[in-house]
């Protein structure tokens, strides 16, 4: 891969180049990805062609909990867009079972990023709140609860904490 990444490579190395106070550094995927894992806290932004994005995010989601508890955002210079990582997840559609986390925690970001940053906190103190306590959480966090009662537990848990 490391050929077929030049046009990739030379578009960011001339973006780059009109930026001097960023730091910038060039990895190879694999280095990178076991890096990820040992000492996330090294990262801020990275910059990745596609396909290795897509493999660092499912990695990445995996070391938190997995795709449903994992936000998106795609922020342009007119627009935003706010989605779950985990796309429309056909295979459990309609059955009550999906994590709703990460659709919830896109309206957290959406809040931020509008500014609502008292009412982005909430929402985000009452999710980590029903996580910790994992009482009320769907199958893939280890629980037993529909998508609907772990939302309504989320509801239930906000507060000006």
């Amino acid at each position: 891969m490391k050929l077929s990444d030049g046009l990739f490579l030379s578009s960011v190395r001339s973006v780059a180049g009109k930026f001097p106070d960023i730091q910038y550094e060039e990895v190879i995927a694999d280095g990178l990805f076991m890096n990820m894992v040992m000492n996330p806290q090294d990262y801020d932004v990275l910059v990745l062609p596609n396909l290795y994005g897509d493999l660092l995010s499912e990695m990445s989601a995996g070391l938190v909990g997995g795709l449903g508890v994992v936000p998106g955002v795609n922020i342009g210079v007119e627009a935003a867009v706010f989605e779950p990582t985990h796309g429309t997840a056909l295979d459990i559609a309609g059955q009550g079972i999906a994590n709703p986390t990460a659709a919830i925690l896109c309206g957290v970001m959406l809040l931020r990023h509008l500014g609502e940053k008292a009412a982005a906190e909430r929402i985000y103190n009452s999710v980590s709140r029903v996580i910790k306590d994992g009482k009320h959480v769907t199958r893939d966090l280890g629980g037993t609860v529909s998508t609907l009662d772990m939302t309504k537990a989320i509801i239930d848990n906000l507060s000006d904490r």
